[in-house]
């Protein structure tokens, strides 16, 4: 939502300044530009990345503008859920929540979370460590493990980033490539009339200016974004990890959650209250009882 109102502040700002030195706004629609420079910017995209990147940068795309999902909310129902699970380990044993992480979707514990279960990346990342610790795997190589994955989760999701901010990169040179184009036209036109050398020239200067404005005022600031939301989701794996590896090295499950919970970025993080809120009232979701702290 912030990213949409952002473009709407550049584009108001630029345009507004503009037409308060009497700009002409049909000088600026310039198609034919737009075309050169945008059709060769997505072609370097296509040419410099597989397929795989290119889907991550339009899911990427998609999560700027669609706002983001790990929410004070998010984390509150994660440490319910986690300490839920390990309130059954407790009690039963770490054979006991073997069912649970065998078969997620069956599970009685996850199956109150759709959100996590629909997150296949989290849902294995949660799964699959608790899985090896049924199995006997000690804490430490856990945590390893844990780190493992988090520094390849981390360089996946930093791919589609480095390609989009690439692309903002060869911009203004792609500007520059449709501004000569535009000379080009002009030169041809020499010895016509005045006014029609005048609308090529400033066609010619529009390209750098389009080519400058896309860079630094659109796609720069998209894959800035996307990279403050590939940090979210680092951060999110982290407290999953400690929240798992400190249970499993002896912690009590409200400690363990208690920790997790220290480890949340301070934008989102919910007051102790909250969480011991959710986590101690039996059938109440994590979303009312974060509404319910919200509206007292």
């Amino acid at each position: 939502m912030f990213s949409i109102i952002g473009i709407v502040v550049v584009i108001g700002a630029i345009m507004g300044g503009y037409l308060m030195e009497h700009g002409n706004v049909k000088v600026l629609i310039q198609p034919a530009e737009l075309v050169i420079i945008g059709g060769a910017a997505i072609g370097t995209v296509l040419v410099a990345n597989p397929l795989h990147i290119l889907k991550k940068i339009a899911s990427g795309l998609a999560a700027v503008f669609g706002g983001s999902k790990l929410t004070k909310e998010r984390y509150i129902e994660s440490l319910k859920m986690m300490y839920d699970l390990f309130n059954k380990a407790r009690k039963e044993g770490l054979m006991g929540i073997e069912s649970d992480v065998e078969e997620p979707s069956k599970s009685q514990i996850f199956s109150k979370h759709p959100k996590f279960l629909k997150d296949h990346h989290v849902r294995d990342f949660v799964c699959d460590t608790l899985r090896m610790a049924v199995t006997g795997a000690e804490p430490f190589d856990l945590d390893q493990l844990l780190d493992l994955d988090m520094e390849v989760h981390h360089h996946d999701a930093a791919q589609p980033i480095a390609a989009l901010s690439s692309m903002a990169d060869s911009l203004p040179g792609l500007g520059i490539v449709a501004a000569v184009l535009g000379v080009v036209m002009t030169m041809s036109a020499l010895g016509g009339p005045p006014e029609e050398i005048g609308r090529k020239v400033a066609a010619a200067l529009v390209g750098t200016f389009l080519g400058i404005l896309l860079c630094y005022g659109f796609v720069g600031p998209i894959a800035a974004n996307m990279a403050k939301t590939a940090e979210d989701e680092r951060a999110y794996l982290y407290v999953l990890r400690v929240v798992m590896i400190s249970f499993l090295k002896g912690t009590a499950p409200i400690m363990a959650v208690e920790a997790a919970r220290r480890a949340i970025p301070g934008h989102v993080r919910p007051s102790f209250h909250e969480v011991e809120k959710a986590c101690r009232t039996g059938g109440s979701s994590a979303g009312e009882s974060a509404a319910a702290a919200s509206a007292g």
